[in-house]
């Protein structure tokens, strides 16, 4: 009898890891990370409680580092693949390749190979760009601009342009460094990023 209850609770929870919806995997930086503010209060953490309320709810696991670069979020991807297997992989990546004034096409060439990545794994995936202060100058700041557009061309992926639009110019809703958004800001980010990330959940597994 003892066997039996072991067998036919083991079937059951094999049965529910089955059934258990795949994670949606957010990979950026300090964007994303919530540098400065409280974890819980970042637009990842509010993501996380909007999809768990939801009638299709979700876990996101949250992979972003501070001063990520997209050579460094290439080298983390096949890991994070394999572990979590997620079904859609939200890519926040490029702000501090612009910031350090990195060539673009290294930084192009970077999140290409993370987006074909993340389509061998059959996984879906959407794209969030960033824009860079104006001191940067014009040819850089639209060669920023050109490379999203471009990826989410080539890959047939849903892009956001600028994580940061409606909250950049607003100094009430930036930290005092000027380049990372505060709590407050944090729900409009989420408003952004959900705009477009809504249509890509329809349909996955």
């Amino acid at each position: 009898m003892f066997l039996l209850r072991f067998v036919l609770g083991w079937v059951c929870l094999v049965s529910l890891a089955a059934a258990a919806p795949a994670p949606l995997l957010v990979l950026g930086d300090s964007l994303s990370a919530a540098h400065g503010i409280a974890l819980k209060d970042g637009w990842v953490a509010l993501l996380e409680q909007r999809l768990q309320a939801s009638p299709s709810p979700r876990p996101v696991v949250n992979a972003s580092i501070s001063g990520e670069t997209t050579a460094g979020g290439l080298a983390r991807l096949p890991t994070l693949l394999a572990e979590h297997k997620p079904a859609l992989v939200v890519v926040e990546l490029g702000a501090n390749d612009g910031l350090r004034g990195l060539p673009l096409a290294e930084a192009r060439a970077n999140l290409a190979k993370m987006l074909a990545a993340i389509r061998a794994a059959k996984a879906g995936v959407v794209l969030v760009g960033i824009e860079l202060p104006v001191n940067y100058g014009p040819q850089y700041r639209d060669g920023l601009r050109s490379m999203y557009r471009g990826l989410a061309e080539e890959f047939n992926a849903p892009l956001l342009p600028f994580l940061l639009d409606g909250v950049a110019l607003d100094p009430d809703l930036m930290q005092d460094d000027g380049l990372h958004p505060n709590a407050k800001a944090q729900p409009r980010l989420l408003d952004n990023v959900w705009a477009v990330l809504q249509p890509a959940l329809h349909g996955l597994r």
